[in-house]
């Protein structure tokens, strides 16, 4: 019995006590609040459901939660029902019921912690978008490990999730990157407001390359060259690290796109009919104050160019017009105020604001004894995401940028993540599911398969790692819900502690001469079972499950 099989049935419970007993049947909650109490000696699982039932009810707490602990008790795979404090019941499963999570696991497979909640929604997720004028550096490196592990949770809970690149290709900074490369080619100073870093060199020589001639162009054609062909050699790049860091893009959509199109001044005109946008001192503005700007914003500036907005404006249109039904954009800590802006371009559309989302991620900084660490020598003073790869490898990469919220600022030690130790955790997740594949392939030299004999499962670490494995799927919809995937990752670690801590207490194959019994079965089955679960965890973070290390 898995906590969303034993919720339904207190539920159920609950309603009939209710029905039973003449009672306001609608007092009673949707959700049972099943979970696991923070101390085991309390029971494997607890409810407040008769604390938030009771009062509506007309009843007290303590009255309400004896009737639903005697009735509970007598379900069966239920062991004991007790009550607690002013109206909590805990709960302790039958061996045979709380095993057969274990089969519900082998059942399931890879699709063990799936969901089909998010059925029907179609996300459009924006992430990374770093400007297309250098190496994508540790905080974009931090977006594409983080918002691609949480499209992999979104459409683990049927979510279809589009993952879009949007490519900032018009603009100042573009210009400033063509100036840039041109400087680099004719051996030049770097510009103001240029680009350093001996990348900028190497663009610059294989755009030469590629160009014959190119330098002895007017000066127009010149920079539109460079800046054509810059932007394109840099995005390759970009593309390529990202790809081996295991994120990929369905969309990469340009900036550029939406002005030559005709798509921003078609949609700022139809906010300008439509009057979501005002005019004051030669000027049009959006109204944003209404969803909790600190000023209104300016759209087309008195000059009559459009302000940079401009572009998101028609851009969230061009998303809702593609069918997305929500927008989530990630966007660094520099970005707060884009959350009210965005969803007042929303509102002008008349659109729901909440279909746009805004997560704003914190700053990384890597350590190396205490000390911030500036490794970078083709990008100059920051450091890339190839830096970080190279330094620690893919995995620990990943797994170190996904598992800390990203509303906080995160430290990463590259001692710590650099070691084979159970103090590294991403070693220590990978680490028990290498130890569980070892055990797998002793079992078969033996000639030991799983069993179905759960309830010879009763050793309390056997209890405490099959109740952790029961917990996978919540806190898969959980980190989908609240954009959190980071929660798989402390999950994973929660999962690789109760699997060390059973394999120590709780002999798994035959020793010597000792016959195979039903025991050694089931227990192989419970470890398959661990197997898999991490293996599936781990998908969702883009970490590879190693068989060995």
């Amino acid at each position: 019995m898995n906590p969303d099989a034993l919720a339904e049935l207190v539920r159920d419970v609950a309603r009939d006590v209710l029905t039973e007993r003449e009672l306001d049947l609608s007092a009673l909650p949707a959700d049972a609040g099943v979970e696991r109490p923070r101390n085991p000696e309390h029971g494997d699982y607890a409810t407040n459901v008769a604390l938030r039932t009771a009062k509506k009810a007309g009843v007290p707490p303590r009255d309400l939660a004896t009737w639903l602990a005697e009735a509970l008790a007598a379900r069966d795979g239920i062991a004991a029902a007790e009550i607690a404090g002013p109206g909590f019941i805990n709960l302790r499963l039958a061996a045979d019921a709380q095993g057969a999570v274990v089969g519900d696991v082998l059942a399931h497979g890879t699709a063990f912690g799936a969901g089909d909640e998010l059925a029907g929604q179609k996300l459009n997720l924006e992430f990374v978008s770093a400007n297309p004028t250098g190496p994508v550096h540790l905080g974009g490196t931090r977006w594409a490990a983080v918002g691609d592990a949480l499209g992999r949770v979104l459409q683990a809970r049927g979510a279809a999730v589009t993952r879009e690149y949007y490519v900032n290709d018009a603009g100042a900074q573009i210009d400033h990157f063509a100036s840039s490369l041109i400087a680099a080619a004719t051996g030049g100073p770097t510009p103001d407001n240029g680009y350093g870093g001996a990348y900028v060199g190497e663009i610059a020589q294989r755009l030469v390359a590629a160009n014959p001639g190119v330098l002895d162009l007017p000066e127009a054609e010149r920079h539109r060259v460079f800046r054509d062909t810059g932007v394109a050699l840099m995005l390759e790049e970009m593309r390529s690290s990202l790809h081996a860091f295991g994120t990929d893009f369905d969309v990469w959509f340009s900036e550029l796109s939406l002005h030559a199109s005709g798509a921003v001044q078609e949609s700022v005109g139809q906010l300008k009919d439509s009057g979501a946008l005002y005019e004051k001192d030669g000027a049009w503005w959006l109204r944003s104050t209404e969803q909790g700007d600190d000023k209104d914003r300016v759209v087309i500036k008195s000059d009559g160019s459009p302000a940079y907005i401009a572009g998101d404006i028609a851009y969230l249109r061009d998303k809702r017009a593609r069918g997305f039904d929500r927008c989530i954009y990630m966007l660094g800590a520099d970005h707060h105020g884009y959350t009210v802006r965005l969803k007042a371009v929303a509102a002008a559309f008349g659109d729901d604001p909440s279909v746009v989302e805004v997560l704003i991620g914190q700053l990384v900084n890597l350590v190396r004894g205490g000390e911030p660490v500036r490794m970078s020598k083709r990008a100059g003073t920051i450091v890339t995401l190839e830096d970080f790869v190279d330094a620690v490898g893919v995995d620990a990469a990943r797994y170190s940028l996904v598992r800390s919220s990203v509303d906080s600022t995160l430290d990463v030690d590259l001692d710590v993540i650099s070691r084979q130790t159970s103090d590294n955790p991403v070693f220590y997740v990978q680490y028990a599911h290498a130890r569980l594949s070892s055990l797998a392939r002793n079992a078969a030299d033996l000639g030991l398969t799983p069993g179905e004999s759960y309830g010879l499962l009763e050793h309390p670490r056997e209890g405490d790692l099959i109740r952790t494995l029961g917990g996978f799927p919540e806190v898969v919809r959980s980190a989908a819900e609240l954009r959190e995937p980071h929660r798989v990752a402390r999950y994973l670690e929660t999962l690789a502690s109760a699997y060390h801590k059973f394999y120590d207490s709780c002999r798994v194959l035959p020793m010597g001469d000792e016959e195979i019994s039903e025991l050694h079965r089931a227990r192989l089955a419970l470890c398959v079972a661990a197997r898999q679960v991490l293996a599936n965890g781990l998908a969702l973070m883009g970490v590879s499950a190693p068989e060995r290390m």
